[in-house]
C-alpha cells in the first residue's frame, strides 16, 4: 500500500503482543510502549537525509555523518506522550510539541483543547505520534492544524491502524506517511481497534 509500512520484526511482534494481554499492568504497559516508540523512531529515521562533517579521532582527521535536520516530534495527547520519551531516545536533537485534541460524541465532531509547537517549526518535517489509529478523526484534524502552520512533511507513527482509518487519512492527506506494527482486523461498533489493546491512555495512566 502507498505510503503505509507495517513492521513485521519478530522482536516487535512479541513486545506489541505483551500490549495486548490484558494481564499487562500499568507498568509493564508503559515500559512496553516506550521501547516501541524508540523502535519505530528508529524505523522512521531510515530515510532521513545526512550530511557529512569533519572530525578528528585519537589517530586521525576523518569525516563524521549526521542528519541534515531533525523532525519536530508532535505528540497526540494522552496516548502519544506514552510514546514520546522513547522517541526522542533514538532522536534527541529534534523538538517536541503536544496536541490535545478528541472526538466527542455527543457533538460529532473533535474538540481541540490544547496545541503547543515548538518556535521554528514552519517547514519542519514532523513525526506525528499516537499509539492508535482508528476510525482517523482526531488524527485527521490534528494534521489539518499542522499544515495551518506550514510544516514540512508529516508521517504518522502509530503502533495500531485499522483499515478504515488508515483509507480516511489517506483521502483528506494523500501526502502523509503512516508507520505502524499492525494493520488490525477493523473497528467495534464503539470504534475500537480489533483485537487492539483497548484503551491506550487508560492502560497507560491507570484510569480505567
Amino acid at each position: 500500500m502507498k505510503n503505509f509500512t507495517e513492521i513485521k520484526h519478530p522482536i516487535l511482534q512479541h513486545k506489541l503482543s505483551i500490549l495486548r494481554d490484558k494481564q499487562t499492568n500499568s507498568i509493564g504497559f508503559r515500559g512496553i510502549m516506550n521501547e516501541l516508540g524508540k523502535f519505530l523512531a528508529y524505523e522512521y529515521s531510515k530515510n532521513m537525509p545526512t550530511e557529512e562533517f569533519d572530525l578528528e579521532t585519537p589517530l586521525a582527521k576523518t569525516k563524521g555523518t549526521r542528519p541534515k535536520t531533525y523532525p519536530t516530534i508532535v505528540s497526540i495527547m494522552r496516548a502519544g506522550n506514552g510514546m514520546i520519551e522513547g522517541v526522542l531516545e533514538t532522536l534527541p536533537f529534534s523538538s517536541a510539541g503536544h496536541i490535545g485534541i478528541y472526538r466527542d460524541k455527543f457533538i460529532n465532531n473533535t474538540v481541540e483543547y490544547y496545541f503547543k509547537l515548538p518556535e521554528g517549526s514552519k517547514g519542519r518535517d514532523v513525526l506525528l505520534i499516537d499509539p492508535m489509529l482508528a476510525t482517523g478523526d482526531t488524527a485527521i484534524a490534528t494534521i489539518d492544524r499542522l499544515k495551518q502552520y506550514e510544516v514540512g512533511k508529516i508521517t504518522m507513527m502509530s503502533v495500531l491502524c485499522s483499515p478504515q482509518g488508515i483509507e480516511r487519512l489517506h483521502h483528506f492527506h494523500p501526502d502523509v506517511d503512516i508507520i505502524c506494527l499492525s494493520k488490525e482486523e477493523g473497528l467495534s461498533d464503539n470504534g475500537y481497534l480489533l483485537p487492539g489493546i483497548g484503551d491506550a491512555g487508560d492502560r497507560l495512566y491507570n484510569t480505567k
